[in-house]
């Protein structure tokens, strides 16, 4: 590919081909070195000449111009026009021809910035030379086209494969940032699954101690709901981790009262929400209300939790809010993985979370979504 260097073997011989077929050009010098009466003195000079024009050619377009100053490849094409310029001069019409390998290299191994004046330049110099040169004039037909449109080809090639290599990086950028946006989804999943389920077994372990030498058809009833809420658990982290997890209000609001009586708080729920919501709202209000009553059963040792779910009419349209507020001590010392990953999961469907003191005692969860608008 022009303007990149040979990876592999297999590059390097489709790089070596391509190159190969534009050389059939130099039929022409290399003929009129044969046969074209010239000394042996001056046959062995143009040859060496035709030799080193090549090898300059080459290096220019076979490794790549990236990795060399501009100004480095600048002069080199400059080499390159001067001795195409001299052998013309001194060996004939024939060798004309190497202006195209000027204009050519030049497209291949400039930038556009600078090879746009350049592949004119070298067309121009051909020009001027071809009227130098007895019959040169002749022969300036038949190379005007091939160098001036080789010469841009070579520009359009580059820019083409420029395109593409960026194109190649960004979508590993973009594949890249979507791995890292599924290991935050499963984090923020398996955070707010576990640390809701947990809570409960831990609850339900110490009823089940404290019943068990007075009570023990209680405490096995809280064994069995510790057995239940750990299967529930399991399933609910497979399906997070396949991604099929989208928690719903009415089964979030069933868990939220299972877990306020558990813990000896009394729970004010209200009923199913009727407004209609999509599927990816629902799902960020109900693992708000999860982590909520979490952090109301771990944290706040508060007597009395009260969760309201209503919709409101603002000034930038209907919204549904959920409110979560207790009387303890207040919610967690700051905001961790739980309510940052509430925040991201609101504000991805346009709402909004804000948490903090209710009144003298006690702490407030509000988590908001506009009305039939998620994205």
């Amino acid at each position: 590919m022009i303007g990149v260097p040979p990876q592999t073997r297999r590059h390097r011989i489709v790089k070596s081909l391509w190159i190969g077929l534009w050389l059939f050009y130099l039929s022409a010098p290399v003929t009129d070195l044969i046969s074209g009466g010239h000394s042996p003195g001056v046959r062995l000079l143009g040859g060496l000449g035709l030799a080193a024009f090549v090898a300059w050619y080459l290096v220019l377009v076979f490794r790549t111009a990236r990795r060399m100053p501009e100004g480095r490849v600048l002069a080199s094409v400059a080499v390159l026009s001067a001795q195409a310029t001299v052998l013309s001069l001194t060996l004939g019409r024939e060798w004309l021809v190497l202006f195209v390998y000027v204009s050519i290299s030049s497209g291949a191994a400039l930038p556009g910035e600078i090879s746009r004046w350049t592949v004119p330049g070298a067309t121009a110099l051909l020009t001027a030379t071809a009227f130098a040169v007895p019959g040169g004039d002749e022969y300036l037909a038949g190379l005007l086209i091939p160098a001036l449109m080789g010469g841009f080809a070579m520009v359009g090639v580059r820019a083409m494969i420029r395109t593409t290599l960026e194109l190649s990086e960004a979508r590993a950028t973009v594949a890249q940032l979507a791995a890292n946006e599924e290991r935050l989804r499963m984090a923020r999943d398996l955070h707010d699954l576990l640390g809701h389920s947990l809570s409960l077994i831990t609850l339900k372990s110490e009823l089940a101690g404290r019943m068990l030498p007075a009570d023990p058809g209680a405490a096995a009833q809280q064994v069995a709901d510790i057995e239940r809420v750990s299967r529930q658990a399991l399933v609910d982290v497979r399906e997070a981790v396949s991604g099929y997890r989208r928690p719903t209000l009415p089964g979030e609001l069933a868990g939220a009262r299972t877990a306020l009586t558990a813990a000896g708080v009394q729970a004010a729920l209200p009923a199913e929400l009727t407004a209609e919501l999509t599927e990816e709202q629902e799902s960020a209000l109900a693992w708000s209300l999860r982590e909520a009553v979490t952090n109301v059963v771990r944290h706040s040792g508060a007597r009395r939790c009260t969760v309201t779910l209503e919709t409101r009419h603002t000034l930038a349209g209907p919204v549904v809010e959920l409110a979560v507020t207790d009387d303890g001590a207040g919610g967690p010392a700051a905001a961790g993985n739980g309510l940052t990953g509430l925040t991201e999961r609101l504000e991805a469907v346009g709402g909004t979370l804000s948490a903090g003191p209710a009144g003298k005692t006690g702490f407030r969860l509000l988590a908001s979504v506009p009305l039939g608008s998620g994205t």
